[in-house]
């Protein structure tokens, strides 16, 4: 197991949110990082489709780096080779695509590719994903999560990503989820760090308390 990996199972033990900051700026980045960082979250996830992702991500490697910082909507081989040259260190997809999983794979980073049925989630273990990310979880009910994790290897992390709120969490956490990517309920273009800060502890203690 590579130190990155060891990284990325430990802070999975401690608390395994997803801090999912799409649409964050460079220039915020520090302010928002910091508060995030603050309440305890140890993996960061800035999304392609954000204003200039690459310099966000790069900010926020070299300035937490005891966090897991990578990159979200990564479609394609070579943004795993530019992510990786900004510092990034986790690749997470909103799908499941054979060349993304192995790039992040041979390039030694944490993969975490989308799927939503156990043909995807056996084909990405295949690969050597590290972890699922289950996308979109409107569409994929605790009820589903439960028959899933029946049949997937019990070390497989599953990650509802898509709607979670504090009032899902307990429900998910029950059918077997691993812990979850957290998007717009805890950063929104406009929002401000400390605002998100708020949200990032409320999220801290609503896990805390289902565990």
């Amino acid at each position: 197991m590579t130190p990155l990996l060891s990284q990325f199972n430990a802070h999975m033990d401690s608390l395994p949110l997803v801090a999912i900051l799409r649409g964050l700026k460079p220039e915020e980045a520090l302010s928002v990082g910091q508060a995030i960082v603050n309440a305890g979250f140890h993996i960061l996830e800035v999304p392609l489709n954000s204003p200039d992702p690459l310099r966000s991500i790069q900010i926020l490697a070299e300035a937490f780096p005891l966090a897991l910082v990578g990159a979200g909507t990564v479609t394609t081989a070579q943004q795993v080779r530019d992510i990786k040259a900004a510092g990034g260190q986790l690749i997470i997809s909103p799908h499941l695509d054979d060349n993304v999983v192995c790039e992040a794979v041979n390039q030694g980073l944490v993969s975490m590719p989308g799927v939503a049925t156990p043909s995807e989630a056996f084909r990405a273990f295949a690969l050597g994903a590290h972890g699922l990310k289950l996308f979109p979880a409107e569409m994929i009910s605790p009820a589903v999560v439960k028959s899933m994790r029946a049949v997937l290897p019990t070390h497989m992390k599953l990650i509802p990503v898509g709607g979670i709120g504090i009032h899902n969490m307990a429900d998910y956490r029950k059918s077997g989820a691993s812990g979850f990517g957290i998007g717009s309920a805890l950063f929104a273009p406009g929002k401000s760090a400390q605002a998100v800060g708020e949200s990032a502890d409320a999220f801290v203690q609503a896990w805390k308390a289902i565990t």
